[in-house]
């Protein structure tokens, strides 16, 4: 348990640092696109789109993929509970209404860098941009104030996995 709380202890005066950024107001701006390019949604369509497109294969890890990794997101988050900053940080309030209730792990990092593995395999020579943009979205949701850092390194960890599972079953 000690580890446990030396670990939060890290985390919020990691996201207070951030918090405190000098540019934080342009950052908030940049964030709310960058997080709203990795909802969900997108991601169904750019499997419609590889679907509709006769990439079958690659469509079918897409699907595969965010199956597993959104089970596994469900559980974690409801198993543990981890609070918001804005729940238990006195006098911080978010940026953006999150769409459910605990932080960990971030579900739009895990998306993010699902994506960026999956698209990176097929097409490598844009894996620096792919991953470049996954990690601005797991930045985007700690500027927001939604997630504190290691919730979205643990939804990056989260999204890989799931990739390359996907990639075994399917492949």
């Amino acid at each position: 348990m000690n580890i446990l709380n030396s670990i939060h202890n890290i985390d919020v005066s990691t996201f207070y640092w951030l918090m405190a950024r000098k540019n934080r107001q342009f950052l908030t701006r940049v964030s709310r696109g960058v997080s709203h390019s990795a909802d969900g949604p997108l991601y169904v369509l750019v499997a419609l789109g590889l679907w509709w497109a006769d990439y079958t294969q690659w469509a079918m890890i897409i699907a595969t993929g965010f199956i597993v990794e959104r089970l596994l997101y469900f559980v974690l988050k409801k198993s543990f509970k981890r609070n918001r900053p804005a729940d238990i940080l006195d006098d911080f309030t978010s940026f953006i209404h999150p769409s459910d209730q605990f932080s960990f792990p971030s579900g739009h990092t895990s998306g993010a860098f699902f994506m960026a593995y999956c698209l990176s395999e097929w097409f490598p020579e844009i894996s620096l941009s792919l991953y470049s943009w996954a990690t601005m979205v797991g930045m985007s949701r700690i500027f927001l104030g939604v997630h504190f850092p290691t919730d979205t390194v643990m939804g990056a960890l989260l999204g890989t996995a799931c990739a390359i599972l996907a990639f075994g079953v399917v492949v």
